[in-house]
């Protein structure tokens, strides 16, 4: 057997778990550990001849796992060693090794919660942190600790990068265990920084034809998804056409999750002789597969992962950069087994900025998955589970209120748990969407049309963007449309997948409610919209216009057809699928189906709640009561109420002032000068009491329009019209909140005029600050004080004969001493008709033009 750097470090590992039931193993890709450390570990005393569970993140690397393993025995996969994955498993009678996909594991422990008959699970690439890896330690931890002390369970995390202190603190302060493994140089190569919006596959199919030029052995190419994949894949095709040596000698191979069984072995097998082969990947290729003969990486630097968008209850899929974490893994696949080089199509100051390590999925997905296996679990606050990172409370409030409206939970004011429909809910390997709508299509008779739905609806669209009409893909799986060659393995997985929601569907029907035949009325059209709104109540749609593209959706928010979609005209829709970027106002919409409204009255009775609705209408500027028939945000049907409730009416109301503000109150100048001076006065209070309080009401714009129910709703119950408005006593109305005796001493502390020397009164204008008394400057001639309220000095607007603004002052004293002289000579040129005295406080005041003798 080929030496591998693992086999070093396996003596202290089978030491640690001898003195501890926990272990974190820590060693690059490419060590060994995923084949050899089972082996290494299956004669151990303390396994006791019990069987080892490994845990892969994904299929392919599952099957991959169990074969070499296998392999290295002699030995045919489901002997010693087995695999169980979704939809294939190779398990016999003598199998002491499993290596299973991580959905698996939930579910053994949800059937058995002690793991009876198994002694050690394993989780590999641990460092991948997906959700269904979290919760399988967080259950299997509480689940040793309450039925396996008698014989406890062995835990073993290993990675390739990892948080190890963390790990190794959540199990208990367990060993640490270290492998350096062996790795050649790899050479690094940058690239340039990447224009904003541009298309990677060009400048990826370029360095790729560098490299074949340059570099020897075969090519490992990263590369966000499939649609990325196809389009290098054809550019290399024809640029490689043009080299005719070169296109014989070269195989191009794509490898991602939905190829076949067969396109990925033949991606990951070693080259013919003669050739060179170039594997265009996604993140599959990260870790947990080796592909023999690459010694050159070409890394996108990107990545792309499904992340919920909590303000619209659906994972978008965006594409990111990835980690620099990730980065050093893919690096390093170039120096297995020689020296090798890696193109990064990034900078280095990029290189620099990137973060640490990736994102935990527990931190960015759908959490409704989760909820539902805690709640069957019986656990009602994540926190009572030991998690590397615990779920947030707010996402997962969100995942519960969403199992809660789809009938799989229940909360009675205390606590969450499962209804005996969520019990049925957890038992099927689907989202609890899918889930919920493959009950409800058992108890239509709609069986078939549910698994094919859910089958689809749980796999990438298999015919794009084309349209968003879902019976096309239905048409396409039953073979009404042709299947295209690329599309060949997406279909039979799903045709597979269809087989096993029936059988699940067939052994639920025994333990369920009693099937009832499908309804004489219920077209197969409307049976495909029904069942897509079963499991998206939350994107039924209706158009906004008549004739419009604009759809608002029962969750609230917004989305729009394409224009040329097929769907376009369909008033009604249940969505299935919609697609935008976190933060866009208006989605797209990707699934859909057409929906009879008239299932409202019927089969979608249950999603409708009667509102009695008190509103302003805009567009007519009136009142209106209705009760209204309502699917979350959207109006099935309304009716007028004969009468309006007194407490609808005002929250109505005085939402509409608040909307449009006071304006829409009948103010006058009076009025306002009136609330200038209590504001006045309020001010000085405020000012200048020991207590920093006031004995004045606040009247501000923002105090009356966070207080209207208080002051203005007594004086609404007439007002069903814009013009009723106009007819409120205004005036009374706020006076009425001026106490006695404030009243009289308002006049004292803020009089509304001032006495001028030329016995004349001023109005003072109180809605500035400090008041503002204007008056001609002829009237306070005599006047050696600046005229107060109180203590404050009114700033002065001193005005010319014609009512021209000369000057503006707090100070008049200071006025009359230095800037008057030179008023005094423009003045006296421009009214030499009027009195300009050379001593203005001494000077008689006067309003008109000089006597003359």
């Amino acid at each position: 057997m080929t030496s591998l750097p693992i086999d070093d470090i396996l003596p202290a590992l089978q030491q640690a778990l001898t003195t501890h039931t926990q272990a974190v193993l820590e060693a690059p890709p490419g060590a060994g550990k995923t084949t050899r450390v089972p082996l290494a570990l299956l004669h151990e005393p303390w396994l006791a001849g019990q069987k080892i569970l490994m845990l892969e993140p994904r299929r392919l690397a599952a099957r991959a796992a169990a074969q070499r393993m296998a392999q290295s025995l002699g030995e045919k996969v489901g002997q010693t060693v087995g695999y169980r994955i979704r939809f294939d498993s190779r398990i016999g009678p003598g199998t002491r090794i499993e290596v299973v996909t991580e959905g698996i594991l939930t579910r053994m422990l949800q059937s058995d919660p002690s793991l009876d008959g198994v002694g050690l699970v394993i989780f590999d690439e641990f460092h991948e942190r997906s959700l269904d890896a979290d919760l399988g330690l967080a259950l299997t931890l509480q689940g040793r600790a309450l039925l396996r002390e008698d014989d406890p369970l062995r835990i073993l995390l290993m990675s390739a990068t990892l948080n190890g202190e963390a790990s190794a603190r959540l199990l208990g302060d367990a060993p640490r265990i270290r492998s350096e493994g062996r790795s050649w140089p790899v050479d690094i190569r940058y690239g340039s920084s990447a224009e904003p919006g541009e298309r990677i596959e060009a400048r990826v199919a370029a360095t790729v034809m560098q490299a074949l030029a340059e570099d020897s052995g075969s090519l490992l190419v990263f590369l966000p998804g499939q649609r990325e994949i196809r389009e290098t894949q054809r550019l290399l095709r024809d640029q490689l056409a043009s080299l005719k040596e070169a296109a014989q000698s070269i195989v191009v191979c794509p490898l991602y999750g939905d190829l076949s069984l067969e396109a990925q072995r033949s991606a990951i097998a070693p080259a013919g002789a003669g050739q060179r082969k170039v594997v265009l990947a996604t993140a599959i290729a990260e870790t947990s597969l080796t592909i023999e003969g690459v010694r050159v990486v070409i890394d996108s630097g990107l990545s792309r992962q499904a992340v919920f968008d909590a303000s619209c209850g659906m994972s978008r899929l965006q594409t990111r950069r990835l980690s620099r974490a990730s980065s050093v893994q893919r690096a390093g696949r170039a120096g297995r087994t020689e020296p090798g080089r890696c193109y990064r199509l990034w900078s280095e100051s990029q290189q620099q900025a990137l973060s640490p390590h990736s994102e935990p999925e527990i931190r960015q997905a759908d959490l409704a998955p989760l909820a539902l296996q805690l709640l069957q679990w019986g656990i009602v606050d994540p926190a009572e589970l030991s998690w590397l990172d615990t779920p947030a409370p707010g996402p997962y409030r969100q995942a519960l209120e969403l199992l809660q409206r789809l009938g799989g939970a229940q909360h009675d004011g205390a606590r969450w748990s499962l209804t005996p429909h969520g019990e049925r809910m957890a038992q099927l390997p689907a989202h609890p969407r899918l889930a919920h709508m493959l009950l409800e299509g058992c108890r239509l008779g709609l069986v078939s049309l549910a698994c094919e739905l859910a089958a689809l609806l749980s796999d990438r669209d298999p015919l794009g963007r084309s349209s968003a009409d879902m019976a096309l893909r239905l048409s396409w799986l039953h073979g009404d449309i042709q299947c295209q060659p690329r599309e060949r393995a997406q279909w039979q997985r799903l045709r597979q997948q269809v087989d096993q929601f029936r059988t699940l569907c067939r052994n639920l029907a025994t333990d369920g409610p009693a099937k009832r035949a499908t309804s004489p009325e219920l077209t197969p059209d409307d049976a495909l919209a029904l069942l897509i709104a079963f499991a998206y109540p939350d994107r039924i749609a209706v158009r906004r216009q008549p004739q419009g593209l604009d759809y608002q959706l029962s969750n609230g928010r917004s989305a729009r057809m394409n224009p040329d979609d097929p769907l376009r005209n369909a008033p009604w829709l249940a969505t299935a699928q919609l697609h935008g970027r976190s933060g866009d106002a208006v989605d797209r919409i990707q699934l859909a189906s057409a929906l009879d409204p008239a299932l409202f009255d019927t089969e979608l009775a249950a999603l409708v709640q009667n509102r009695d609705q008190v509103q302003w209408m805009d567009s007519e500027n009136r009142l209106i009561a209705e009760r209204q028939q309502r699917v979350g945000s959207l109006v099935v049907a309304r009716k007028p109420l004969a009468s309006i409730d007194a407490e609808a009416r005002g929250r109505a109301l005085c939402a509409l002032v608040r909307k449009r503000g006071l304006g829409l109150l009948p103010w006058n100048p009076a009025l306002q000068r009136w609330r200038s001076r209590i504001a006045f006065v309020r001010r000085q209070d405020l000012l200048h009491r020991s207590d920093g309080q006031s004995d004045w009401p606040d009247l501000s714009d923002r105090a009356l329009l966070n207080d209207l129910e208080t002051w203005l709703l007594p004086w609404l119950e007439r007002v069903s019209h814009i013009n009723h408005f106009a007819a409120l006593d205004l005036t009374s109305i706020l006076h009425s909140l001026l106490p006695w005796p404030l009243p009289q001493q308002l006049n004292e502390r803020a009089p509304e005029h001032y006495q001028l020397p030329s016995g004349n009164r001023a109005r003072i204008d109180y809605e500035q600050d400090p008041p503002v008394l204007a008056v001609k400057l002829q009237e306070l001639f005599g006047c050696a004080q600046t005229p107060r309220i109180g203590t404050v000095a009114l700033k002065l607007h001193l005005l010319s004969p014609a009512q021209r603004p000369l000057q503006v002052t707090q100070d008049l004293v200071s006025f009359w001493n230095n800037s008057y002289r030179d008023v005094q000579k423009d003045m006296k040129g421009r009214y030499p008709k009027h009195h300009w005295p050379d001593d203005p406080m001494a000077a008689t005041p006067g309003t008109g033009i000089r006597r003359r003798k």
